[in-house]
This record gives C-alpha cells, sequence and structure tokens, in this order.
C-alpha cells in the first residue's frame, strides 16, 4: 500500500495542503504526532486529517498539551505561549479528535511513535547511542518516529553494538533494510536548515521509503502567526528552517 508518512505539522494547514496535494494520491496516511502546536491553524489541520479514512494518528507532546494532559511548565517560555493560544482556540471536535489519539502503534512490521519506542511521546531521538538503546524497546522490522524535526534513518546490522546514522536525500526512493528507525521529518516546522516541508511516502509491500521536500507559502504562514499575536521566534524560523 503506498502511505503517506507525515509528522510535526504543528499547525500549519498551508504545508499541510502543500504536502497532500505534492504526494497525489495515496492509500493511508501516518501521522507520527503534533498536529497542533506553534503554527495558526490547528482546528483545520484536524478538519484536514479527519477527511481521510485510512487515517492513523499519533499522540503528539504538543497535542498532549494541548488538552492538558501535560503541564505547560515543562515548555520553554516561547513555547508554553503557543500552547496556551491553542488551547483557547481548539473546538470541542478537536479536543476529542486529541484525545483519542494512541500514544503507540504496530501496524505490520512497522512500529509507530512520535518520540521513540522507549518514550513514545517525549524521547527525542537525536544520536547513534540513543537509537541504538531504543532497537530493543520495538520487535517489528521499522520504527518511524517524528519529534524532532529532522529527517534522519538510523539502521543496525545484526553484527552491530551501534546503530548508524544517514541523512536521506530528497526525492530519491530507497529500499528499506530490516532493522530501522527513520524519521520523515517535519511537514510544518522543518529545523534542519530546509525551510521545505518534509515528508515522506512509504510502499509497504516493497518497503520503499521515498523521501520528498517541498516547497509552501511560507509568508502567508507567518502574515497568520502575526495576526494571531504569536512569538515572533517561532515566525522567523520557519524561512530558515531551524
Amino acid at each position: 500500500m503506498r502511505t503517506l508518512v507525515i509528522s510535526d505539522i504543528h499547525a500549519n494547514v498551508i504545508a499541510l495542503d502543500t504536502v497532500l496535494e505534492h504526494a497525489g494520491e495515496v492509500d493511508q496516511i501516518w501521522c507520527l504526532g503534533d498536529v497542533v502546536g506553534y503554527g495558526p491553524n490547528p482546528n483545520e489541520c484536524i478538519e484536514r486529517l479527519k477527511e481521510f479514512p485510512n487515517l492513523v494518528c499519533l499522540l503528539g507532546n504538543h497535542d498532549a498539551a494541548a488538552v492538558h494532559k501535560v503541564d505547560v511548565t515543562t515548555f520553554n517560555p516561547e513555547a508554553r505561549i503557543s500552547i496556551e493560544w491553542m488551547q483557547t482556540q481548539l473546538t470541542e471536535e478537536s479536543i476529542e479528535f486529541i484525545n483519542q489519539l494512541p500514544e503507540q502503534k504496530m501496524i505490520g512490521e512497522v512500529t509507530l511513535a512520535h518520540g521513540s519506542p522507549r518514550q513514545p511521546t517525549y524521547e527525542y531521538l537525536l544520536d547513534t547511542r540513543a537509537a541504538s538503546e531504543n532497537f530493543e524497546h520495538f520487535n517489528t522490522s521499522f520504527c518511524f518516529v517524528g519529534h524532532t524535526h529532522l529527517p534522519v534513518l538510523f539502521s543496525l546490522e545484526p553484527e552491530d553494538f551501534m546503530s548508524r546514522l544517514s541523512i536521506p536525500l530528497p526525492n530519491q526512493v530507497s529500499t528499506l533494510q530490516p532493522r530501522a528507525i527513520i524519521n520523515p521529518g517535519s511537514v510544518g516546522q522543518p529545523r534542519d536548515r530546509d525551510p521545505r516541508a518534509a515528508y515522506a511516502i512509504f510502499d509497504t509491500e516493497e518497503n520503499t521509503w521515498d523521501y520528498r521536500r517541498i516547497e509552501y507559502d511560507i509568508p502567508a504562514v507567518q502574515e497568520r502567526m502575526l495576526a494571531a499575536g504569536l512569538p515572533e521566534r517561532h515566525i522567523s524560523r520557519l524561512e530558515a528552517g531551524w
């Protein structure tokens, strides 16, 4: 099945719509969490995802904070401003949607988590040491994660003690070899110095990973954020991808 894998939309519906159009027809969508947070259009992002019948969506840390499942004081001051604004904006339908999201999901040979298989909502996989430890926490061939906003692939060969890190090249299709932890990057707030929206197409039968980047209308998103009174730092970072 042709599967759209997305993560960290962060209430950026303009980026989400661009990705959905660019991806073309897919059989299912796997969203790895953080639908809301930072951006100006949380309800619109949720409504857009709900249009797809074959949707699997996980709970991210910003999603959890938006519905008071996490203490906002654990976030930095600017993120706290964004979350508190988000809490005033969410409709009852959006809150209901977030409240039913699972922290982790296993589908065939793929484990899905927002942060990591060890700590599904909160752990950042930023280096080979943390990734290597996490291979003990899932039994499937692959684990797809988000949270860091960085596209990366960690692979672990049977004879290796430490996992290996590689950065996928955009617009190239690769065949995934068991076992691997893969992050598709962020739709709505990339942090790898590339401001383009990131996503991937995963073929569940061929185990191919088609990693993609696409430009979207960043100034339009920034105008909406400015009108909402969201933090300047979150507005400016979109154009530089940090």
